[in-house]
């Protein structure tokens, strides 16, 4: 069953933007709502959360550093944004030499570990990107993500997060964080830009 659309502001205007419920099935998956893929037809940049969307939210602790369990094919669908010229960052809110380790592994363009405001760090990111909010795409989990979900030209909820940042959202993934979201994400994102098919082509050859 689809979910109501919600009223966002973007550039100082209102406006409806439909959402996705969770567990609607792969089938639905190809036929979004025409709001929704015009909103990933326009993203230039995917910007998400770390802990609970590029992870299951588990930290090892108790050696020298800690560690992380990312998803090798997040680290592909992000490599393959950056393949067809889309911007890639990640924004934490805390620091990890695990995380910091993997985003230098992938080449990710940008990448923010502070605490504080998340807006801000976003907005300093897209003022060196020279782009806006209508733009973005961000994935979060939880209550720190909802000023940026609420800004962000297309809002993505993981299945795991929270009520209130689900409640947000223009789509919840069908897969966890850690466990493929993002690359559910990025395979959206390229499919609604007409570039999926000619990449999955390329690899028939």
């Amino acid at each position: 069953m689809r979910r109501p659309a919600r009223k966002i502001k973007g550039r100082g205007a209102t406006a409806k933007r439909a959402r996705r419920s969770l567990g609607e099935g792969f089938a639905r998956r190809q036929a979004l709502e025409p709001r929704l893929t015009n909103g990933l037809a326009a993203v230039r940049i995917l910007l998400c959360d770390v802990d609970g969307v590029l992870t299951d939210a588990s930290v090892w602790m108790g050696g020298e550093y800690e560690t992380k369990r990312f998803n090798i094919q997040d680290g592909l669908g992000l490599m393959l944004l950056r393949r067809e010229g889309l911007k890639v960052g990640w924004v934490s809110a805390r620091t990890s030499e695990a995380t910091t380790r993997r985003a230098k592994d992938l080449g990710v363009d940008y990448l923010c570990q502070q605490t504080g405001s998340k807006v801000e760090a976003i907005a300093a990111i897209l003022a060196q990107a020279g782009m806006s909010w209508d733009v973005v795409c961000y994935v979060g989990d939880d209550l720190v993500d909802l000023g940026a979900l609420q800004r962000a030209g297309v809002a993505v909820a993981v299945a795991n997060a929270v009520p209130e940042v689900k409640a947000v959202a223009d789509y919840v993934t069908e897969a966890g964080g850690g466990h493929g979201a993002v690359r559910e994400v990025a395979e959206l994102i390229l499919k609604a830009q007409g570039r999926w098919q000619r990449l999955v082509n390329e690899q028939l050859v």
